[in-house]
């Protein structure tokens, strides 16, 4: 993995060294670079590299986050991958127009020894993400590993995030059939309270009424008795971040929903759809490397992909999991590297996340989660 400056001289630099090695990259942005990424698209169609990649709120480089330059993940052999826009605007359903696309990627490239990983980055603007994956693991069940994130503007406005050689999109999905072995791991560290809650009017991310009570007044008093916080309108978005929910699935795994808009007639928008009728509990954000988390996903990646000491490790840290460690999410990415080993951290900041955190399970939508992988690249 490389991080160059996105300047003529420092691209032309940079790709004529990785070649003839690489046949392609990936390539991830930080949104402050994004009128750049011509620069890059124009290199690699000038020398035959084929290019795929997404733009971040932010990148990371070791324990910091920073937003400038990018990172080149290079590959010997550039692994299959397809770039779908505005998957809600055509006429086909967007899971049949996605399982079609690894259909065909697993007919050019599924030769492995070890199952592959269907990678995903999709438009954090998607509003139905989860609904997607439901719809994907039905036609393709475990025939791949499933992982991914979200990219995206940290602002939740829309911008086109995902891009090839030739093309930017937004509302789309980049996927990506990496080898087995690059299958990525993913762990939250959120540990599930005994009250639980029903939510019995929702519609996407949107949640109504939680016990038939309009939702906020709920979360209000739920806070409130468990933590002594005296929730408002004015002070939602400082505390909301810090107190998400959790969806609690059959296999009891905790699927975290940050709420990130509060609505006049009380209603709660989350990262993330919520379905109606689901098993919700509050949770309290982990501080820095709580409940077992990094080093839980040290041992994953051993698991999955070998040792890490002295090699590379790719890692994508979610927003929300960042705004609520403040200074803390840097020293848990300090506490990944000494777990781990890595001589070298690199990744982005992600505005939800894809997986599971149980090998082969189930793909979700996470929010609040790290996802990890073992760089085995040139």
């Amino acid at each position: 993995m490389r991080h160059i400056e996105l300047d003529a001289v420092s691209i032309g630099q940079a790709l004529s060294g990785l070649l003839p090695a690489a046949a392609g990259i990936v390539a991830l942005l930080p949104e402050a670079e994004k009128d750049r990424l011509p620069l890059l698209q124009a290199a690699c169609r000038e020398r035959s590299i084929a290019l795929a990649g997404a733009i971040f709120p932010a990148l990371i480089d070791q324990e910091s986050f920073i937003t400038h330059g990018a990172w080149l993940l290079p590959f010997e052999q550039m692994p299959p991958f397809f770039l779908l826009a505005g998957l809600n605007d055509d006429e086909r359903p967007a899971v049949e127009r996605i399982v079609t696309e690894v259909r065909a990627a697993l007919a050019r490239g599924g030769n492995g020894k070890a199952k592959p990983a269907l990678f995903m980055v999709f438009d954090g603007m998607l509003p139905n993400i989860a609904s997607m994956l439901d719809g994907i693991y039905l036609e393709l069940s475990n025939r791949v590993d499933y992982a991914g994130v979200n990219a995206g503007s940290e602002s939740f406005q829309p911008m086109p995030c995902l891009f090839d050689e030739s093309r930017v999109v937004g509302n789309g999905l980049l996927g990506l059939l990496l080898p087995g072995e690059l299958a990525p791991v993913l762990e939250h560290g959120f540990v599930q309270p005994e009250q639980a809650m029903s939510a019995t009017s929702t519609e996407g991310n949107r949640i109504a009424m939680i016990d038939w009570q309009p939702a906020f007044d709920v979360y209000r008093q739920v806070i409130r008795d468990a933590y002594g916080i005296d929730l408002t309108h004015d002070n939602f978005y400082q505390h909301a971040v810090h107190f998400p929910f959790g969806i609690l699935r059959a296999n009891g795994d905790v699927v975290v929903r940050i709420p990130v808009a509060l609505a006049e007639d009380g209603s709660l928008f989350c990262v993330g759809e919520v379905p109606e009728n689901a098993v919700l509990v509050l949770l309290k954000a982990p501080g820095r490397s709580a409940n077992g988390c990094i080093q839980r996903l040290s041992d994953n990646l051993r698991s999955v992909g070998g040792s890490v000491r002295g090699g590379q490790l790719l890692t994508f840290y979610c927003a929300g999991r960042r705004m609520h460690l403040g200074a803390d999410a840097e020293g848990e990415l300090a506490d990944l590297r000494a777990a781990t080993g890595a001589a070298q951290l690199a990744g982005a900041l992600s505005l939800g996340e894809v997986g599971s955190t149980s090998r082969w399970g189930y793909p979700m939508f996470h929010n609040a989660t790290l996802v990890c992988t073992v760089w085995q690249g040139p």
